[in-house]
């Protein structure tokens, strides 16, 4: 536990700090009144990923190891990451992969509760199975829609984002394709296991996007399989340089590459924010279009 808070501490640190700033437009940090006046003014600007680095403007209220049970047999460990104002917001949803736990999405669960979107970081089995997992997943999903109050009577249950990284990405979309009533999913470098994944994902309805690290520098196992068989609906950029390790915030293994995991935590909460906002992608992709132009996010493409 301790050893979490001081990675915790210093991703904060890192990212309100030196390698944080503002773009030097002469604007200032946001300071808005309410979460609808925050996505009014994002909505009326140009969409712009680098502001998405910076914590958002909206305190939050952490509750570690909140348990949730989904049936009689399910108890879901949790980590609860509160926006700090009054009216009802999204809920964004992180599923760890292979061998992880919610520990290593807790900054990112965070990040985006500041940006004014619940954050809830599940614990489930990190050996999988996986399709076991995804349908957990939905479950959940499907428990927090009927109940919000079990978690917080602000969260919008039409609003809700499901995020997951590795084969936690693979559960991500298993719960979608489950029916979860969910808005859409952000896979970060998912990887894909099991026969019947292409089959899960032939069912996807809901708009996905995929956040892949560079593969040329360390490639995700059948990758490939989410935009080959997810039909419409989903994007996929990858960040170059990027490793696989770079999609979680903190990540034990790879803090030597920080800057990329805060470049995956601005794009997730872009699309995070997209997604809950408008109920398509459209917006995080125009904010991704600087980087894109420039090569720091690579292969883009969309159907």
């Amino acid at each position: 536990m301790l050893r979490r808070s001081i990675l915790i501490i210093m991703a904060w640190l890192t990212l309100i700090g030196g390698c944080a700033r503002l773009p030097d437009t002469g604007v200032t940090p946001l300071k808005p009144a309410t979460l609808s006046e925050l996505q009014g003014y994002l909505l009326s600007h140009k969409a712009d990923l680098a502001q998405f680095r910076l914590r958002g403007p909206f305190a939050v209220d952490v509750r570690e190891d909140y348990e949730i049970r989904v049936s009689t047999t399910e108890l879901v460990n949790t980590d609860l990451f509160l926006s700090a104002h009054a009216e009802k917001a999204p809920l964004v949803i992180f599923l760890h992969g292979h061998d992880n736990s919610k520990d290593d999405h807790a900054y990112q669960a965070m990040h985006v509760a500041s940006w004014g979107m619940h954050g809830l970081a599940l614990q489930l089995p990190n050996n999988g199975p996986w399709v076991n997992n995804g349908k957990t997943l939905a479950k959940l999903v499907h428990f927090i829609h009927r109940w919000p109050e079990i978690i917080d009577s602000r969260i919008d249950v039409n609003r809700i984002v499901l995020v997951g990284h590795s084969y936690g990405g693979a559960a991500a979309a298993i719960a979608l394709a489950e029916g979860a009533p969910a808005a859409g999913g952000i896979l970060l470098d998912p990887a894909a296991v099991g026969r019947d994944l292409p089959k899960f994902l032939g069912r996807v309805k809901t708009p996905v996007m995929l956040l892949g690290a560079d593969e040329q520098v360390s490639s995700a196992r059948n990758r490939d399989y989410f935009y080959r068989f997810i039909r419409s609906g989903i994007g996929e950029v990858s960040i170059k340089g990027a490793t696989h390790e770079d999609a979680q915030y903190p990540s034990y293994f790879s803090l030597a590459t920080e800057e990329m995991q805060v470049t995956f935590v601005s794009a997730l909460t872009s699309a995070a924010f997209s997604l809950s906002s408008t109920g398509k992608f459209d917006y995080a992709w125009t904010s991704f279009g600087d980087v894109i132009q420039n090569g720091k996010f690579i292969n883009a493409k969309k159907k």
